[in-house]
């Protein structure tokens, strides 16, 4: 099965070294402490009013889902290279400058990538936000559309498109 640059996340070297470091400890000494805390809950007696023991479980959710979330970004991870701007298309991973409704004056740059690579230095949107989504596929020059959370429709004209370099 292959997969399409919508299905790829791209992420650098470093920030996919952190998000690998990140979930060897989900998955192993915070897995045995949030047990560790079931358990000591457990002791205390009657499990209906015990708040210990339920605040300890939601936590063993949520730790669960950032387990199951980051198995799933890490699986369809591309590190350490841009993609390529061959067909000039944009694509996540490159650096997009867009014009709104059409106004070369009123612009903004962004990196297109996963919101778990987002730096301080330029602002990050995601393939799967509604701009992310609107612009992906569109090449510079081009004009696209995108909603908006209230339903309106907003359309952008693609300036630029590069792939990032770090």
């Amino acid at each position: 099965m292959t997969q399409t640059s919508e299905d790829v996340t791209w992420l650098t070297q470093e920030a996919y070294t952190k998000l690998k470091e990140e979930l060897a400890y989900l998955s192993g000494p915070a897995r045995e402490e949030v047990t560790a805390k079931i358990a000591a809950a457990r002791e205390e007696g009657d499990l209906r009013e015990n708040g210990g023991y339920h605040a300890a479980k939601e936590e063993q959710g949520k730790q669960e889902l950032r387990i199951r979330q980051l198995t799933q970004l890490l699986e369809k991870a591309k590190v350490g290279e841009a993609p390529a701007s061959a067909d000039g298309a944009v694509a996540p991973g490159m650096v997009v400058t867009i014009a709104f409704d059409g106004d070369e004056d009123d612009t903004m740059t962004f990196l297109l990538a996963s919101r778990e690579y987002a730096s301080s230095e330029i602002e990050t949107y995601s393939p799967q936000s509604p701009l992310g989504s609107g612009v992906i596929g569109h090449k510079v020059g081009e004009d696209a559309e995108y909603e908006l959370p209230n339903g309106r429709k907003a359309s952008v004209k693609i300036l630029k498109a590069e792939p990032y370099s770090a």
